[in-house]
């Protein structure tokens, strides 16, 4: 089960809160989930990923309640927190990088503090960052501010490589998922020019039968 983390409305879609969101919205579109449908106060949809059902969950809640809809899900589908996968934004990660592992601290993330609450902490945390900003008393306006345009380069880039990847997670291969990732995401070398070859001069052309 993959829960996306974010705010429900479309003046929040573009926020950096939530990337959980686009993250699991790329993922059900690049391995071909159902609709979404309303259950469990949010939008859930499932797929068949190498032989397993697989479903997917973004909570309806606001962020602050986001463990009402996990847990009864979970709840119902008989779904145990090891077999849970939650990607969120992280301030303290730079955009663009990436953490996976099981268990930890919330970090004052109120979606994860909720899951918490009610599932315990031995759920897989997908940490995608946004960067923090250097003032303090900016952070909320940060976090629920729209990505900026120039975010684009590297949010357009990970989305999807973080879909492909995907079905590495489902196989517990979270070492290799964020090794590939960041290979992905690594800034293009510069292809290198080739290198020109100096002109040959013209050779003299001799008439025939003339004698050296």
């Amino acid at each position: 089960m993959l829960v996306g983390l974010g705010n429900p409305g479309s003046q929040y879609e573009n926020n950096r809160h939530n990337i959980g969101f686009m993250a699991v919205d790329e993922i059900v579109r690049r391995h071909r989930f159902s609709a979404w449908r309303k259950k469990f106060d949010g939008l859930i949809c499932d797929t068949v990923i190498d032989d397993a059902k697989i479903y997917a969950l973004k909570p309806q809640t606001f962020m602050n309640l986001s463990g009402n809809a996990v847990q009864a899900m979970a709840a119902f589908y008989k779904i145990r927190p090891e077999n849970i996968i939650v990607f969120y934004d992280e301030l303290d990660l730079a955009p663009g990088k990436l953490r996976v592992k099981q268990g930890g601290g919330a970090n004052g993330h109120n979606g994860l503090k909720s899951i918490d609450a009610h599932l315990g902490k031995n759920y897989w945390r997908v940490r995608m960052g946004i960067g923090r900003p250097e003032d303090k008393e900016r952070v909320t306006g940060y976090v629920l501010g729209n990505f900026a345009k120039g975010d684009a380069l590297w949010l357009d880039k990970l989305l999807p490589v973080i879909a492909e990847e995907f079905p590495l997670l489902l196989q517990k291969k979270d070492g290799m998922f964020m090794t590939n990732i960041a290979r992905a995401m690594q800034p293009e070398k510069p292809k290198p020019k080739p290198a020109s070859t100096p002109e040959k001069p013209p050779q003299e052309k001799t008439e025939e039968g003339q004698n050296g």
